[in-house]
């Protein structure tokens, strides 16, 4: 059975594999751990812009990370934008 964490966003718990790991990278910057293993503590949220914007809005990244400089959250928001756009582009044989 694969471990469970929940997403900052939404709060639903999920598989890890489902999830996206940000960790704080630099002074103040939220970066996408995409393989996981990134040293410090990480918080988990689901790779899409609804969670995103709602752990922002909640402002659950600082809590979840323990940390109260205010976070850059425009790497993550990037990166989570391009995963979006990559995953719901029709595939060329299920064209109308």
């Amino acid at each position: 059975m694969e471990p469970v964490r929940t997403c900052v966003g939404c709060r639903v718990s999920d598989s890890r594999s489902a999830l996206l790991r940000v960790v704080v990278g630099g002074p103040g910057a939220l970066v996408p751990d995409l393989r996981r293993c990134l040293p410090g503590r990480g918080a988990w949220l689901h790779p899409t812009g609804d969670c995103f914007d709602l752990a922002v809005r909640r402002r659950a990244f600082g809590r979840a990370l323990r940390v109260s400089v205010p976070l850059d959250t425009a790497a993550v928001a990037e990166w989570i934008a391009t995963h979006e756009q990559t995953t719901n582009q029709p595939s060329p044989g299920n064209r109308p």
